[in-house]
């Protein structure tokens, strides 16, 4: 009994060391492949029932476990589209034929790291055919609420629907300061010109003009301190009156030459509490900011030339495509040649409670199993998450002189298995040697 469970056991020894010579030969050859987790073998002891006065031998198992913890090194790279993720998580990814399924069908695999690339149809695609999928962004980048514990609104990145783009001018910035002397009894009443640029729907560039007009004092009569301001459209067809303001400045020693009260008309409206008039321009409502009451900044009186300071807006003329970027919290921008940056895509990463337990599908893509639990979609930094990195690879996990040494170890367990088995089979032929 003991000899036949020597035997055993040596051979359950020459097995389980093919095993970890399997996951070296499997190391050493992805020591170079981005995204590679190492592949580790555990032997564990196989235990027999003992009797008092004999002993068998139990022999022993080997588990191969894919350690999709732990996490190689960043190395930067030339583009843009390389991502991956500075911590623990994994990027969502689907396959070829899962880019035209519906959200229900399609397969959904997860990877640390990929070396994407535009394809022929606009998508990020992988060397290895995977596709970066993520939340599609508004106009203002904002995904709304979306489902965090499924793929039902990941989409494939597609970067051919914003091959172009035109962002309108929603919010104008205006500083500017009229002559305190004008309202005077002895003022000569002459009007400034101030033309505005703004962006209409379709990324031309066109001008609001505003007139500001002071109101004269009469003879005898302390300065009005008020300004008439008239905004005429330039790009309606034809050019359209949009809104005046009357505007009445302090002279108090506290408040002197910021806005007392405004008084909007003709489609014009002033709220107090921002400082902001809104007009409704040929291509959509826009909100310029003169200042609050009481604040000097925006419009001014004081007592120096007409002089505009300040005069920002928002939007963009119309763009041609140029590159994507991913920032540190995963959101995918389109970057164009006039400098105007959009988001597209917002990428999630993914998480579950044991990495360890998913199942690998090839091309350093992986699955949920029983063993991986459910996974959960976070914003990038977010949680138990790492930050999005562009411009990076995340290197192999496996180390070739540590795997070198393992290898050394496990060649001489195979050599003392394969000794004990021939030992164990000189001793059994000795025993067959007695009755003859």
């Amino acid at each position: 009994m003991s000899l036949s469970s020597s035997l055993n056991a040596g051979v359950m020894g020459l097995n389980v060391n093919s095993a970890k010579l399997a996951t070296i030969s499997n190391n050493v050859a992805n020591s170079s492949t981005p995204g590679y987790k190492r592949v580790e073998a555990t032997f564990s002891s196989l235990v027999l029932q003992q009797r008092r006065n004999a002993y068998a031998a139990g022999g022993v198992r080997v588990d191969t476990t894919k350690l999709v913890n732990e996490r190689g090194s960043l190395v930067t790279t030339g583009s843009s589209t390389d991502i991956s993720i500075g911590g623990q998580g994994m990027l969502p990814v689907t396959d070829t034929a899962g880019v035209n399924q519906p959200a229900g069908s399609r397969s959904l695999f997860f990877t640390p790291t990929g070396d994407f690339a535009v394809d022929q149809n606009g998508l990020l695609v992988s060397s290895t055919g995977l596709h970066l999928m993520g939340w599609p962004a508004d106009a203002n980048g904002d995904v709304g609420g979306v489902s965090r514990r499924s793929g039902a609104n990941l989409e494939p990145v597609n970067v051919n629907l914003s091959l172009f783009s035109a962002q309108p001018t929603t919010e104008i910035e205006l500083g500017v300061n009229v002559p305190a002397v004008d309202t005077q009894n002895d003022g000569s009443g002459d009007s400034y010109q101030l033309p505005i640029e703004y962006f209409d729907n379709l990324g031309k560039i066109q001008t609001l003009n505003a007139t500001f007009t002071p109101v004269v004092a009469d003879p005898g009569d302390p300065p009005t301190n008020q300004w008439q301001v008239a905004f005429e459209d330039q790009g309606a067809v034809p050019a359209a009156a949009v809104g005046s303001l009357t505007v009445t400045f302090n002279d108090t020693p506290t408040a002197g030459g910021s806005i007392n009260t405004v008084a909007a008309s003709g489609g014009a409206s002033y709220s107090t509490a921002t400082g902001k008039v809104t007009l409704t321009l040929a291509s959509g409502p826009v909100d310029i900011d003169i200042g609050e009451p009481g604040n000097l900044s925006g419009l001014t009186q004081l007592s120096t030339d007409f002089s505009p300071g300040t005069i920002n807006k928002n939007g963009s003329p119309l763009g041609e495509f140029s590159s994507i970027e991913i920032d540190s919290l995963g959101s995918l921008e389109a970057v164009y040649d006039t400098g105007f940056r959009r988001v597209l895509y917002q990428i999630p990463v993914a998480m579950v409670p044991n990495l360890n337990g998913l199942t690998p599908v090839g091309g350093q893509s992986y699955t949920v199993s029983q063993e991986s639990g459910d996974f959960f979609l976070w914003d990038a930094g977010d949680g138990p998450t790492g930050n999005t990195v562009g411009f990076s690879q995340m290197e192999s996990t496996a180390d070739i002189g540590t795997e070198m040494t393992e290898l050394i170890k496990t060649q001489r367990a195979y050599a003392s298995n394969a000794k004990l088995i021939q030992v164990i089979d000189e001793v059994l032929q000795e025993t067959t040697n007695i009755i003859r």
